[in-house]
This record gives C-alpha cells, sequence and structure tokens, in this order.
C-alpha cells in the first residue's frame, strides 16, 4: 500500500512538471494530453506557492491562503499581439469586441481584437503622471452604444495636493479626441503622495459605478483609511452624473455620499462575479497579506487595523492583529505578495473549468492567478504565463478570450486552442 501511494504521487509530481515546462506561446501541444488528463483530479495539487511566508501570522480559517493547487486540462493558446504600447495600465472591450487601453501619461488607445490598427484618442485632462499615478482605469457607459459616454479615473493635482479623481466624456473616434470632460468625482481631501490611488472602475446591473481609491501609502493616508469623512482606502458607488448612489453610511454623521465600504489599502482590481452578482475587490498588502475581498455595503475591512502582512521595514504594523470584531476577513491572501493589479472573472465557458474563476494580474509576481471559486471560497490557485516574466497590469474578458496588458508594453490575448 506505501509503494503504491509512493507512485501515485510521484505520477502527480510528474504531472505537474509537465504542464509546467511547456511553452505558453502556443500551449497547443496540451491537446495531445486532454484525453488523458481530463479526468484527473487538478484541483488537489500542492499548493502553488512554495516559498517562506514573510510572517509567522495563521490564516483565520482553513483554505485562507496557500490553497490547492490546480491545472488547466482544456488545450489553450497564448498570443502577443502587441507590443511597445507605451505604459499601458487598463484594457477593457468595447461593445463591438475592439480593445480600449488606458495610457499611464494620459491618454488612451483602441485597438482591434488582434491588436492592430491603433487610434489614439487625446483631449482629457492632465494626470499626475508620477510614481503609480497617471491615467488609469476606463468604463464604458451602460448605453455606450447610444452615447459614447465613457468614465476614467486618474491622479490629479488638486489644491495643494493630489487625489484620485473620476471624470467623463463622450468618444468621438473618428476625430481621435475625448470630448466635454468633466470631473465627477473626487476622493477628498488632497494629499501629498504619488502612491496607492487605487482606481478601478466597474459598473453594476442598475448602472451606478463603483470606485475604489487607494489610501495613498503614507501615514497621514493610513489613518483616513479608517475615516468615513475622507476619501482614501474606500469603495464608492456613484450615479452616471456623479452623485451618490449608496446610503450604506447615511446614518453616520459626516460619512462621504456615496461610501460604500472602507478599511482598504491599495484596491487595483474589482469585477462583479457573474454567478453570485457579488462585487470582488482585490488589494496590494504591504509584505505579505494582498487581498481578495467580497464587498458588502457598510463593512470595515481592517486596514491599517489588522492585517497578515508586516512593514517593508521587516515591523510588524500597528498592534500585529489579523483579526477584529467588526472587521471583515479576506476570503483569500497572499503572504509572500503577488501585488495583484486588474482582475476579470471568466464569463463564459468557451474553456469550460474556467467558467466563473477569477483571474489577477500579477506585477512583482509576473504572472496571472487563476482562482477556482466555488460557494465564495477559493478552492484552487493556479499560475499562468510565468514563462512571459512581464509584470501583468491588467486583464479583461472578451468573447471566451482573455486579454492581458503588461507595464512593458505587452498586448495578450488568451483563447481556447
Amino acid at each position: 500500500m506505501q509503494k503504491r501511494k509512493l507512485l501515485y504521487v510521484y505520477a502527480a509530481i510528474a504531472l505537474s512538471t509537465a504542464y509546467a515546462c511547456s511553452g505558453n506561446n502556443n500551449t497547443s501541444a496540451q491537446a495531445d494530453s486532454t484525453a488523458s488528463t481530463a479526468a484527473a483530479d487538478t484541483t488537489g495539487l500542492p499548493p502553488v506557492e512554495t516559498n517562506e511566508p514573510n510572517s509567522k501570522y495563521q490564516p483565520a480559517f482553513k483554505g485562507q491562503t496557500r490553497i490547492a493547487g490546480a491545472k488547466t486540462t482544456t488545450a489553450y493558446k497564448v498570443d502577443k499581439i502587441a507590443e511597445k504600447l507605451g505604459n499601458p495600465w487598463a484594457v477593457i472591450p468595447l461593445t463591438d469586441g475592439r480593445l480600449l487601453i488606458t495610457d499611464k501619461s494620459g491618454f488612451m488607445q483602441v485597438a482591434d481584437a488582434d491588436g492592430k490598427n491603433l487610434k489614439k484618442i487625446t483631449g482629457f485632462p492632465k494626470v499626475e503622471d508620477a510614481g503609480q499615478g497617471g491615467m488609469l482605469d476606463v468604463a464604458l457607459d451602460p448605453a455606450f452604444d447610444n452615447n459614447k459616454i465613457i468614465y476614467w479615473s486618474f491622479s490629479e493635482k488638486y489644491e495643494s495636493g493630489n487625489l484620485t479623481a473620476v471624470a467623463k466624456g463622450k468618444l468621438d473616434e473618428a476625430k481621435g479626441v475625448i470630448e466635454n470632460p468633466t470631473v465627477i468625482f473626487r476622493a477628498t481631501p488632497a494629499i501629498n503622495s504619488n502612491l496607492h490611488f487605487g482606481s478601478r472602475l466597474i459598473f453594476d446591473k442598475d448602472g451606478n459605478l463603483f470606485v475604489s481609491t487607494g489610501e495613498r501609502s503614507i501615514p497621514e493616508g493610513r489613518a483616513k483609511a479608517q475615516l468615513l469623512e475622507t476619501g482614501q482606502g474606500k469603495i464608492f458607488k456613484i450615479t452616471t452624473d456623479g452623485k451618490p448612489a449608496s446610503n450604506a453610511f447615511s446614518s453616520k454623521p459626516g460619512a462621504m455620499p456615496g461610501l460604500v465600504a472602507y478599511g482598504l489599502r491599495n484596491p487595483q482590481g474589482l469585477d462583479i462575479n457573474p454567478a453570485t452578482g457579488d462585487l470582488w475587490e482585490v488589494e496590494f498588502g504591504p509584505r505579505g497579506g494582498d487581498e481578495v475581498n467580497i464587498i458588502r455595503a457598510g463593512n470595515n475591512y481592517g486596514w491599517p487595523v489588522i492585517t497578515y502582512g508586516i512593514e517593508y521595514s521587516g515591523e510588524p504594523i500597528g498592534e500585529a492583529k489579523q483579526q477584529k470584531e467588526g472587521m471583515e476577513q479576506p476570503i483569500y491572501y497572499w503572504d509572500p505578495v503577488i501585488s495583484p493589479s486588474g482582475i476579470s472573472f471568466y464569463k463564459g465557458n468557451a474553456i469550460p473549468e474556467w467558467e466563473n474563476n477569477l483571474f489577477i494580474g500579477g506585477l512583482s509576481s509576473m504572472h496571472i492567478a487563476r482562482l477556482v471559486i466555488k460557494d465564495n471560497k477559493v478552492v484552487g490557485e493556479e499560475r499562468l504565463l510565468a514563462d512571459k516574466k512581464e509584470r501583468f497590469r491588467d486583464i479583461a474578458y472578451s468573447n471566451g478570450m482573455l486579454y492581458a496588458v503588461t507595464d512593458g508594453g505587452s498586448l495578450y490575448r488568451i483563447s481556447k486552442n
């Protein structure tokens, strides 16, 4: 019996190694092995993270970190369809299947689904393109086909500092300009920092816009993440005119209008789970403690009071607490960090085992993380495109495919083989 167990373990390791070593430029080689591996258990592999954590902190529940590894058995291919794009920060599909890409320096580009025929769009308000600031996320108006209105987030010089702002305007693609740009939201007060702007945008089913804001990294901003009257480290919900669309904290004197949730660090990932309609958020931790959260209106997500990370210096953060009554636990966390940026749920079934999985762009980790979700819990994790050695800034789903942009200016398309 012991020998049989050892043989099973060796076989599993061999299978895992074979997949890890296969090239990702075109994974058609997987097609030959799909028939023999389709029935294999691909959700009970060893965890993908093998490095030592930065802290000795223990998770609040089983499966909160270092979940079992998973492996995709359906054959898929990865194509680099554009490069030298500049400094892309976000990519989203237009309603006709083409792509809209923001550039951190302050403009956007329209590309076809093959990454070609780039059209530059200018005329945006000036951005604070320093550090982590600049032109950031973009979203289409729910009635975009009729009104051509888009929304974008950016770091704006404001009063004596800067802040995360959201603006709207009409896209005139033929002229290559944005018309009537108007700022509709500001995460006040302004702070002197070029870090942690957060800044993802996603519309809900009712046509209201979720906005994530970072706490700006410096001690002043950290403290504001726990203050309801400030715009740092929060999730807001606003109308297309910038009016508050959430009353979660309306009973709290001084709370900022439209506030949904607070106690966040640097949330650069937002998407709505197609299976449940819940808003999912991903944020950077310090050394350790990157988090995945389900955002519920009225909740406090703890930063900087509770965290699974430590200071970059190695010192504990605050009282080194990981749990506290009245503060939410992350659904999942990483230590060491992957530096999670843009996220996207896989909203189709072209690759059946990916349906409703969450895909996360990793910066310092230089891979795309695939999280298998069941009953609002992470049950498996896989690392994709690690061989590209790129910082994956954003990822988007469109017509059965995933598109990802990198800090190096590349655009990748992942599709069924």
